[in-house]
């Protein structure tokens, strides 16, 4: 039994073990990245994984509860693991990939088509390079400036690449 367990066993300190275990829970959506890193160490004895915050907030917030409640018990874990059995998504051992690598080549022959101001441009990938208008480009960011004018993240522009924020809007000339 940890100090938080026996202090929750207590008579009149359960009360404010309980209010520390709030205000901890609290004071957790107002660290920083650093300091959450910091706690992780402190209340698993180990590294913690390269997440983001959010995730650092929620997985914290549970072992604090874990610690001061007791965590699930052998049966319950027993359970959840029968239930997962049956189900493919719970017993995946690896992670799936929302997007292709960035790192993998796209295969020479592909076409890329993309509307641009109301006019089609289609982009040929051969073996060294990218063939567009009878010109054979480096890169697909060449391509991409060759149409707009402007610099582009060629994946991007082609919708090979998941834009996130701001950017997603793709501008007032984006189809």
């Amino acid at each position: 039994m940890n100090e938080l367990q026996t202090a929750a066993r207590g008579g009149k300190t359960q009360d404010r073990t309980r209010d520390s275990v709030l205000r901890q829970m609290a004071l957790l959506q107002s660290m920083s990245l650093d300091q959450l890193r910091e706690k992780w160490f402190d209340l698993y004895g180990g590294e913690p994984p390269q997440y983001k915050k959010q995730f650092l907030v929620k997985r914290l917030g549970y072992r604090i509860q874990e610690l001061f409640y007791g965590g699930l018990s052998e049966r319950a874990k027993t359970h959840l693991g029968q239930v997962a059995k049956g189900d493919l998504v719970a017993t995946v051992n690896r992670r799936i990939p929302e997007e292709r690598n960035a790192n993998e080549t796209i295969l020479p022959g592909t076409r890329l088509v993309r509307i641009w101001n109301d006019q089609r441009y289609e982009v040929t990938v051969q073996a060294e390079g990218y063939e567009f208008d009878g010109r054979t480009f480096r890169s697909l960011s060449a391509v991409a400036r060759e149409i707009t004018g402007t610099r582009w993240n060629g994946k991007v522009f082609f919708g090979l690449k998941k834009v996130y924020g701001k950017k997603a809007e793709g501008g007032a000339n984006a189809r």
